[in-house]
Formats: C-alpha cells, structure tokens, sequence
C-alpha cells in the first residue's frame, strides 16, 4: 500500500483494559502471587524478531512457535458466534444492486498492541453497525515494532459473524520505509524438507483457533526478486489450498509483483494476475484509473472469475465521506458495476470527531452518513449527494431467519449498562460481541406528512446500552421499517414489543409482511397490529388482536399474536400515529417466538479463577450446552446484592481493582449462560479467598 497514503501503526503502549463497572480502589492486599493480567489481541512476526527489545506493552512472539495449546490468552481471543447464511431481500431502492458489486473494509479498531479482546470501560469505540453492505472485513493491523501478522478480536468476530460477514487477519510486510525487512518476508515464504510452507499451515490453525475466516495478504516490503516472488506465489496457493479446507478464505494485495519486487500496479495485469488467479480476491491498489479497472474487469473476465472479486481500493482515511471518488468507474449509475470496492479505513468516522464530540451519538450519524448517504433513509437516496453511499448501490443483507428471534438494539457500546429498564453499571463500555442484528435499512420511514427523526440513542435502553428513539412531529402515520425477514409462522407465533413513550399521544401497530415488496424500492405489503390505542393519561390496555402488556418503570412489553397470518414473515416495522404536539417514543426490544414462557438455557459449568493477583482476576468456565447469546457475571455481595461486572461471548474474563467489601473473606461470582430471548440461566458460582 502506497506510504504516502497510510497512517501506519506505530508501537504503542500497553492500554489497561477494565471491566463494564467503574473499579473499586485497589485492596490492600497482600503481593501479587500470580500473573492476573489483561487479555489483549494477539500479533506475530513469521519467525525471527527483531534486534533490541520491545517497546513498553509490546510483545514479540513468533509464528512458528505458536501453538494453540500454550497460548493463554486463546479462550477470551477465540470467537463464539459462526458465520451466519444470509439472503438478500428485494432492495430498498431501485438503485442498489445484487450479484455485481461487493464492499470490503479494512478496519483499524485499536492499535495493534494493546488491543483488548474483550471490550474496554469506554464508549468511545468504533462500534460498526452497518454489516448488511459489507462482504469482508479486514483487520487491519501490524508494524515492525510490534508484530507483522494479527488475529482479529472476538468481540469484532462475533459482530461480524452475527450479520454474516466473514473477518480476515492481516499479514503486513511493511515498506523497508516503515522498518519493513526483507527477512521477515523470506521467513513467511519458507519451506520444510518436503517442501511444503509451514506458516501456510500455521496461519490457517490459527484462524481455525481463534474462529475466523482467513487471511489479508499485503506484502509491500521491497528488495526481493524472482526467485522471493516464486516463493511468495508458492506459499499463497498453499495457503488458499489449506484455507479452503477449513472454510477459510485468502485476499491478496497489489503489491508484490511475480518478479518479486513491490510495485503498486493499480490494476489486474501480468504483473499480479498469478496471486490473483492464486486466492480468492484481490484489492486494487489506489493508483487505479476508469482505464485501468474496465481492463482489469476484462481481464478477470478473461480468466473465468468474477470482476467483483477485485476490490478497488478507496481511501477514506482522511476525508471519509467527504472523499472524491470516480464513481462512475467503479459502480456506474444504469451501467453494471465494473468491480467491487475496498474502503480503506471507514472509521473515519470514529477519528475525524474532536474527543469532546465522540459521544455514541455523534459517531453513529457520521457512520449513518457515511453507509446511508445525505439523506439518512436507504429508500430515498438523495440524487444530488456527492458521495455515492453503500446503501445506494449495494442491496442490503439479512441473517433474521429462525425463530426464536430477539433484538434489543444494542450498538455493542454504551454509556451505562441496562437491565429490564434499570440501570446494572454506570460505567461507559464497549464489547463488539454483546451488538445484536441490527436493523439493516436506517432508517426506512415510510409517511406521507413530517418525517420524524430516528436513531439509536443511549440515555436510555430496556438492555445494553442503546434503544432506538423516534423523534418529531409527525402529523400523518409514519411506518419504521425494522428487519427483513424470513421467519416462519406457527400456530403460536407471538410477536414482543418492548417500548416507552417519552412525550405525546402515540399509537403504536406492529407491522407485518408476509409477502415480498412488489418491486425495488416498494413498501412491504404490511398488516398492521393493533399493539395500543391512545388514551391520554390512561393505562395501556390490550389491543384487538389479544395482545397481552407487561409495564415495568414505564417500559411496556406488547405480546401480539400474528393471528390470521400464515407463511413466512418476510419484514417487520412499526406503525406510530402522533395524538398531537411533540412526540419521543423509544423501542427497546422486539422478539419473535413461540408463545408461551420459553426454557430457561443450560448453565454453564466448572466456574474457576484461573490467575489472581490482588484485586485482578482471571475467571473461566465450561460452556453451557445449546444456543448461548452471551455469559453474564456479577459478584454477590454478603448482604445479598448483585453486582454487575460484565458480559462477553467467550468462556473466560477478567476484571480489575476489587476489593474485600462487607466484611467478607472470600470474594463471590455468579455466571449466567443468556439465551436468545435474553432469558438467563441458574448461576454458576466460584469464590476467591482475600
């Protein structure tokens, strides 16, 4: 990748990871008698390591030495959600485009050392919600001081997964300007005495390890020659081959040329055409021209592959959607797509915002911005936009294809952390993989007068962190599109809304379609539900259809029958109609299921601390049998409260700074296995001497 244009990672010091609760002062404890320390993401150099020492935070390990089974830090590294099937509904608009053009984003969530696995106390993250227009996610990642090869994090993973995106690791030789060595790339391309490539074979146990789906291959580091460039060629189709295998996949870089030397060519062409023909895909250096990629297409046609596994590189780094692109010579408007993209560096629109003005808020309308486009609705692009959004060329993705299904709208950050309505933690957090499947078309508002407001807000959630807020005046029924769907319906199927009217008169119907729109950029064919009347000032009773409320601090779970309905749910919204004045109306959770009170999951097993050093613990357990969302912990204190300290989707965690309190000797933790319907199980318990 070209110098000029790379913020390159540099070494950076060790960040100190706590959990979702603010920390209790540290004990005073005796010495630390055992390493408890934070677990971080993992990085590599092929084989030898640099002259000198790692810097502070940083440590060097080797490739080749790895192995799954001395690696302490793989079970909160080890992703636990799979690679979920999607399907592509009938688009939003008449635009955006099946079976042509893909995205690819090369992500940078952290710096390469220091990199949690398993969240931080801190909102302020990168929390990408938009994978219905995404196709692969690299995580980007590596430099010369702190290691070349990085596994991506669970938490970003289980996201990813959740919403059927497949995550790459990245393997960066850096230019020899960046303090890329050449040795480093002769160490990746070596070869036993059968003459087969051992770090092929590393790499994809690795992955299989740590649950994802294959490798980025950027060899950018100068000096070589034909000979290096056989070898490189050599070690690709043995990796792609070996990946294979594993459901893994391989994507080159443009880069290193067949003659073994780093020259970008901005183009498929003679010169990479054997790496491409090697993997799975390849990104298209930046250098490319409307010339340049019509040939490429041609010749990837020629080849018999598809011209959209070319990824043509944009780079959003600096400007984000304020970048200038040549659309037209990528995704051309009443013309097929010519290849696909690859946007580097999309979090822009985290780093772009002054640290004062990173509140959640405020990234998710720069990143609606930048997937959506100016006019913030997937189902009315606007024409005039200078950047040609995602959402306007790509059609949107859908995972939501078994019951039961729940959602509670969590982004995977969040200012505070809810339970039923109340407030578990006052602390800020992130964790990736606690996001649930999110709406895929934000926001699709369908109303024939004054289009309300909404967005994923975060001063208040039924759980997690976020809820989706309607806001405005609307003076005509205004329809929220939600999920497309493909959700079968039983004899019992219910439908739960879970929602709260903060000001004005709303009437609340779930919307339900069974049938596909008759046509790009049609409404669903929806059947409105009655979920409540307006009664000003009134209680909220049962609607026609023999719905049942719950009311809880001024949440209302709705449990609506889909009486008369049969087939298959193909998308679900809401209908609100605006009594009068002003109106904020907040959703917090929608689940389809059975009806009837649903089984509580397994709990887990064999609770353990596996390090302690004072107030730092390392906790483990056993996987609970079946569908597992997420694990909760909380400590018990003497008089009986719980305390939460966190959640995650691996089968480890750690937590920091606690204390003797209450005059106990022995520190308490509960586990909880959470199902899809955010049932919890029994607890598992484990305590810790003081």
């Amino acid at each position: 990748m070209n110098p000029t244009r790379r913020t390159v990672l540099i070494a950076a010091g060790s960040a100190a990871l706590a959990p979702a609760v603010a920390p209790a002062p540290p004990a005073a404890a005796a010495p630390r008698a055992a390493a408890a320390t934070p677990p971080y993401v993992s990085y590599w150099y092929p084989d030898s390591l640099p002259a000198g020492s790692p810097g502070p935070g940083i440590t060097w390990r080797s490739l080749k030495s790895w192995r799954a089974a001395d690696d302490p830090d793989l079970a909160c590294n080890a992703a636990s959600v799979p690679l979920a099937p999607r399907f592509t509904p009938t688009p939003a608009n008449t635009t955006a485009r099946s079976g042509q053009a893909r995205v690819q984003a090369l992500v940078s969530f952290g710096p390469t050392s220091g990199n949690p696995s398993q969240g931080s106390a801190t909102a302020d993250y990168y929390a990408l919600t938009h994978w219905a227009y995404l196709d692969e996610l690299v995580f980007w990642g590596g430099s010369a001081g702190e290691g070349l090869i990085l596994a991506p994090n669970a938490p970003v993973v289980d996201a990813a997964h959740r919403h059927g995106v497949p995550v790459l690791g990245n393997i960066f030789l850096p230019p020899v300007a960046y303090g890329g060595q050449l040795q480093w790339t002769r160490d990746l391309v070596q070869k036993d005495a059968a003459g087969r490539y051992p770090l092929a074979a590393q790499l994809v146990a690795m992955a299989a390890a740590h649950g994802f789906d294959g490798w980025f291959v950027n060899a950018e580091t100068s000096g070589g020659n034909t000979a290096l460039g056989t070898a490189m060629l050599g070690f690709v189709k043995e990796l792609k081959a070996l990946a294979a295998a594993k459901g893994q996949r391989v994507t080159w870089y443009d880069a290193m040329t067949v003659n073994g030397t780093v020259s970008w060519q901005g183009a498929l062409n003679s010169q990479n055409q054997a790496f491409f023909q090697a993997a799975d895909d390849m990104f298209v250096d930046f250098r490319w021209s409307t010339a340049t990629l019509a040939s490429s297409g041609t010749k990837a046609d020629q080849l018999g592959r598809s011209r959209y596994q070319l990824w043509a590189g944009v780079d959003v780094e600096s400007n984000g959607s304020g970048t200038y692109v040549n659309w037209d010579a990528i995704v051309p408007a009443g013309k097929p797509h010519v290849t696909s993209i690859g946007f580097y560096r999309p979090e822009w629109t985290r780093n772009h915002l002054p640290a004062d003005q990173r509140a959640p808020e405020d990234f998710h309308a720069a990143d609606d911005r930048f997937w959506t486009g100016r006019s913030l609705d997937p189902a009315r692009p606007d024409p005039g936009d200078p950047w040609r959004a995602p959402a306007v060329w790509v059609a949107d993705r859908s995972t939501v294809t078994a019951v039961p299904f729940a959602s509670v709208f969590n982004t995977g950050h969040g200012l505070r952390w809810y339970e039923e309505g109340a407030v578990a933690s006052e602390a800020p957090w992130n964790h990736l993989g606690l996001q649930d499947r999110l709406p895929s078309r934000r926001w699709v508002v369908r109303t024939a007068g004054e289009r309300p407001e909404v967005s994923f807000d975060f001063a208040d959630a039924w759980r997690g962190g976020s809820s989706v807020l309607v806001a405005g005046e609307p003076d005509q029924p205004a329809v929220l599109d939600l999920y497309t769907t493909r959700l079968p319906i039983g004899v019992n199927t219910v439908v739960d809304l879970t929602y709260r009217s903060e000001s004005g008169e709303v009437n609340v119907e779930l919307a339900v379609a069974t049938a596909e729109p008759s046509a790009p950029g049609a409404a669903p064919p929806y059947t409105y539900l009655a979920v409540n009347p307006v009664h000003a000032g009134a209680a909220v009773k049962p609607g026609a259809t023999g719905s049942r409320v719950k009311s809880v601090d001024g949440w209302q779970t709705v449990t609506v029958p889909l009486t008369g309905l049969s087939g298959t749910v193909r998308a679900l919204g809401v209908r609100l109609t605006a009594g009068g004045g002003p109106v904020r109306w907040r959703l917090g959770g929608l689940a389809v299921r059975p009806d009837g009170p649903p089984p509580s999951p397994a709990a887990p097993s064999g609770a353990r601390v596996t390090a302690a050093a004072g107030g730092d613990l390392r906790l483990a357990w056993d996987a609970a049998p079946g569908t597992v969302r997420h694990y909760t912990l909380h400590r018990l204190l003497a008089d009986g409260t719980r305390r939460f300290l966190g959640a995650t989707g691996q089968r480890a965690y750690f937590v920091s700074g606690l204390r003797p309190e209450q005059g106990e000797t022995a520190a308490r933790f509960e586990v909880r296995a959470v199902g899809e319907l955010y049932n919890a199980s029994t607890a598992v318990t484990v305590t810790h001497p003081w």
